[in-house]
Formats: structure tokens, C-alpha cells, sequence
């Protein structure tokens, strides 16, 4: 009997296996941080690869039609469509053909080398049960998939009474949620491999989000097969794993995003701080304005930090779990670097464009070496500006993850999409994240931000012209304590201005306990 003529009474065999020790009594189960105990078995059952796809959900990113791709990748793991188009290739002719030149299948000199492509490998899924929530939403009772068992070895999984197949939606959320294996469904899109197609599915029951992210980790990256930092990217709920943090250390994905998005803003030409950065760590450098290991403590202290600490609600916004319902921003190291630069240049436009007798006074004395030139303001790249120090920089970085962080939701960041998953020295990437940021709601949020921020006095303490009392006030500054100071000192100036971005630095401010 052919699998949908099974299907269309509803109901599918399934082996269930029985995975469960004694000694994991001793794992710290916990609900609160989506580790709550699973069922101490899984099911395994075959499906046709196109039904698999419609059940889980799994389409092009696109935003079209206001759909959230966030909430059709269930719990944010995104797609490389060059993966998919490579697994098509071998399924239809094996190994070596798939990877032939078309020119070369075409000669008919290597016909011998066309191979079946099969995939025996199974898909790992977590079926919801009633009561799991993603992003506020629960799978509807009419969608909802059901297991039977009576005992034996073999239960009976039913699928939602009105499922058709191919091209079947669900009224809210799909049922099943791809933990492993989703570009290997993504081959099958639109029937291009035939219809009758099955494969074999592992399937939990009810599996808790965090153990789908330890899954994923275990299968994908302790075999070593794909690159742990692209792991970040596909599944974000990895950046915030406490597990994985204190195993691993910080560097597993803080230290090592915090160094490549440094050398993306300096390597990128679009970047306001392109071949700026002391990457080195030379003496003397007149051109270099931080270096590259002050940037990476600036960038895991503020964006890609996990939490602020206790008490408090600002984290990351690279990594930090966002708002009640505990989400990660699914953005690409293109986006973030994107990001980055883009908040750069708007805050470099609107100092350019002040008027204000700090940044009046600062390109009134002469400078020296390349920032010296006409073009290039001294009030943003001079000798004697913040923004040049590791004190601004951080400063800076603070601000406006700060801001931004606690406007998440209201800023649609989840809603920013970009297919590429290039890294974030990928200037062809970053470019068409800045083209596709731009007409983001944030885009001009940014500029508001800078603008409140161009009115800030940037001055440093070294500068000839302070009175006593900006001496005192810029000393205050210097040193370790100073970050803490001209955060303060930034969001409290944020705070003076109109619109959401002076209520978000008081929320700000009330969060960190500076304003009590």
C-alpha cells in the first residue's frame, strides 16, 4: 500500500524506542530554561519526504506577504539553499555525477559514474504536544499530530484529520519541528524530486527547545562536521546555552564573533572605521584609531554579551535572550556586521552635520597624518575625539545595543531576514544586508540615536582648549571606571531627547539602576 493511501486514514506505524538510564535522574531538569524532562523514548517511521516538509513547515525565506520566516523556521535555525541544491543533485545522480560540470554530463564520457542517492540517514523532528508554545502560538487541536500507544513495540502516530500533503497550511502553527536534517527536506521542494519519495524520521515527543539546541549540537558539531561558528548562525538558541558556555568557554561563540566582525569592520570599504582599527596592536599607528583586541572586549561587553547580570534586563543583542518569551535574534554575521556599520556611519553623518562648539572647536586645531585630510572630520576620526579611544568606542557600542536591545520588539528586528549565510568579512553579503537594512524600522531609529548622540560632547581630556571644569568632567572618564561613566553620561543625553529614543534610555537607565 502506497504511503498516501496509509496517510489518508490518517495513521502511521512507528517503532518506539526506549532511551532512558537511570543516571540521567541526575541531569538538572528545568522548565524555566526549556530543559523540562523529556519522554524516556522516541519513535522512528518512514514519510514521504514532500509530506514531511508541509507537516514541519519548512518554506523560502521570503517576506512577503508579511510572513515571518522566524516563525516558519520554528525555533530559528536558518537555510543554506546551496546545501539543499547540492543534496537534489545527488539524490537524482549519485556520487561523483552530482558533482560534475554540466558540460562534462553532457559528453556522455561519464554516464559509468551515475550512482543511486540514497539518504538513509533519518530526520530528526519533535512532534508538539499540546501546551508547547513558540512565540505565543500553540499548534491548533484540528492540526495537531497524535500518538497512540498500546503497549506494544509499535504505535500508531495520527496526523491531523484534514491533511492533504503537499501544500497543506496549518490554522496556526505547523506540527512538527525540524531539529536535524532540514536541508535535506529542502531538496524536495516543490515535488522537483517526485512525490513517493520517503524517508526515514526519528521523532521526539514533546522535546523541550534547549534539548533540540543540545541535539543539534551533538549531531552537528562534536562529529565535527560543519563549522561551529556557521552553528550560530543556523541555530541561535545555541549563543545563550549555559552548558555550552561553561564546557566550551565564552570563546565558542563570544570571543570568536567579537574577532570577526572586528576584522569586518575593518576590512570592509563601507565601514566608517575601514583600516582603522589597529589590528596588530603596533605602537604609533596615527591612522589607527582602537585596537582590534580593545574592539573585542567592547563587542563581547555590549553586543555579543549573553546577559548584563542579575537584577537587570540588557543583554546582547547578538546573543542575548530578547524580551519574556526568551528569543535570539536569528541574524546572519553578515547582518551583524551590517549592523555595526551602518550604526557607524549614521552616527559619523550627524557629527559631521553638528554644529555644536565641541565639534566646532575640535576641527579648528590642526591635525597631522591621514585623518588630517579635508574630507575626513576631525570630530569624529581626530587625535583629540572619544570616538578614537577605547573609552568612546565602548561608550558607543553600550548606547546603542542598549537602546536597541530594550526596542527590540517594537523595532521588528526578528523581521529582518537575509538568505546569505556568508561570513561577516563577505563584502558582497554585507553590502546586500546594509541594501536590505535600510528599509528596516530600525534603520531610522539609528539615526535618531545618532543625532541625539552628535549633541554629546566628545571631547577628551587632552584637548587644549577645555576649561577647568570639561577637564575635570573628561578626567573622570579615564581609566576602567570610565566605561561605566560614559555610558551613563551617553544615555542620560539620549534621555534629554524627544520621541521613543529618549524613553528608551530612561528605561535604560532604570534597568541598570543608574537613574533610581
Amino acid at each position: 500500500m502506497k504511503q498516501a493511501e496509509a496517510a489518508g486514514k490518517g495513521e502511521l506505524p512507528a517503532l518506539k524506542v526506549n532511551q532512558w538510564l537511570s543516571e540521567w535522574k541526575k541531569v538538572p531538569f528545568s522548565p524555566r530554561f526549556h530543559r523540562r524532562q523529556p519522554e524516556p523514548h522516541f519513535y522512528i517511521f518512514k514519510l514521504q519526504a514532500s509530506w514531511l516538509k508541509a507537516l514541519s513547515g519548512i518554506y523560502r525565506r521570503t517576506t512577503q506577504a508579511g510572513q515571518l520566516r522566524s516563525s516558519d523556521l520554528g525555533i530559528q535555525r536558518r537555510h543554506d539553499q546551496r546545501r539543499s541544491d547540492e543534496i537534489r543533485e545527488f539524490v537524482q545522480f549519485g556520487y561523483p555525477w552530482s558533482e560534475l560540470s554540466r558540460s562534462k554530463r553532457e559528453s556522455g564520457e561519464f554516464n559509468d559514474l551515475r550512482k543511486p542517492g540514497w539518504l538513509p540517514t533519518a530526520i530528526v523532528v519533535n512532534i508538539l504536544q499540546s501546551g508547547d508554545k513558540r512565540r505565543g502560538l500553540e499548534v491548533a487541536p484540528k492540526d495537531s499530530i497524535s500518538i497512540t500507544d498500546s503497549g506494544s513495540a509499535v504505535v500508531k502516530i495520527k496526523l491531523p484529520d484534514k491533511f492533504t500533503g503537499v501544500g497543506w497550511k496549518p490554522e496556526r502553527l505547523h506540527p512538527i519541528e525540524v531539529i536535524d536534517g532540514q536541508h535535506r527536506l529542502w531538496a524536495f521542494e516543490e515535488g522537483k524530486l517526485g512525490e513517493e519519495f520517503e524517508l526515514p524520521v526519528v521523532a521526539f515527543h514533546g522535546l523541550d527547545i534547549s534539548w533540540q539546541a543540545y541535539l543539534f549540537w551533538t549531531i552537528n558539531i562534536r562529529p565535527k562536521r560543519i563549522n561551529a561558528s556557521l552553528a550560530f548562525d543556523l541555530y541561535p538558541l545555541l549563543r545563550t546555552e549555559d552548558w555550552l558556555e561553561k564546557f566550551e568557554g565564552h570563546s565558542i561563540y563570544r570571543e570568536t564573533r567579537a574577532q570577526e566582525l572586528t576584522e569586518a569592520l575593518w576590512a570592509i570599504p563601507e565601514s566608517p572605521w575601514h583600516q582603522r582599527i589597529n589590528m596588530l596592536g603596533e605602537p604609533g599607528l596615527k591612522d589607527a584609531m582602537v585596537s582590534q583586541a580593545a574592539w573585542i572586549r567592547s563587542l563581547m561587553a555590549t553586543f555579543v554579551k549573553t546577559w548584563e547580570g542579575r537584577g537587570t534586563t540588557i543583554g546582547g543583542l547578538f546573543g542575548a535572550r530578547l524580551g519574556k518569551h526568551e528569543e535570539v535574534l536569528p541574524w546572519s554575521r553578515a547582518q551583524q556586521a551590517a549592523f555595526l556599520i551602518y550604526m557607524g556611519r549614521c552616527v559619523r553623518e550627524a557629527i559631521q552635520d553638528s554644529k555644536d562648539r565641541w565639534a566646532k572647536s575640535l576641527r579648528a586645531v590642526p591635525v597631522q597624518g591621514k585623518i588630517g585630510k579635508v574630507t575626513e572630520d576631525p570630530a569624529f576620526y581626530g587625535p583629540h575625539t572619544l570616538l578614537t579611544a577605547d573609552q568612546g568606542i565602548r561608550g558607543l557600542l553600550y548606547v546603542t545595543n542598549d537602546i536597541c536591545y530594550v526596542r527590540a520588539k517594537e523595532l521588528k528586528l526578528q523581521n529582518w531576514v537575509n538568505d546569505n549565510e556568508a561570513g561577516a568579512s563577505d563584502e558582497e553579503a554585507v553590502r546586500a544586508a546594509l541594501g536590505s537594512l535600510k528599509v528596516q524600522p530600525v534603520a531610522a531609529f539609528l539615526k535618531d540615536i545618532a543625532e541625539g548622540l552628535s549633541k554629546y560632547d566628545w571631547r577628551t581630556s587632552s584637548f587644549p582648549d577645555l576649561n577647568e571644569t570639561e577637564r575635570i568632567r573628561k578626567a573622570a572618564l579615564r581609566g576602567s571606571g570610565g566605561y561605566r561613566e560614559l555610558r551613563q553620561d551617553l544615555l542620560r543625553q539620549l534621555a534629554s531627547e524627544g520621541r521613543s529614543i529618549g524613553k528608551a534610555a530612561k528605561e535604560v537607565l532604570l534597568a541598570l539602576g543608574y537613574d533610581k
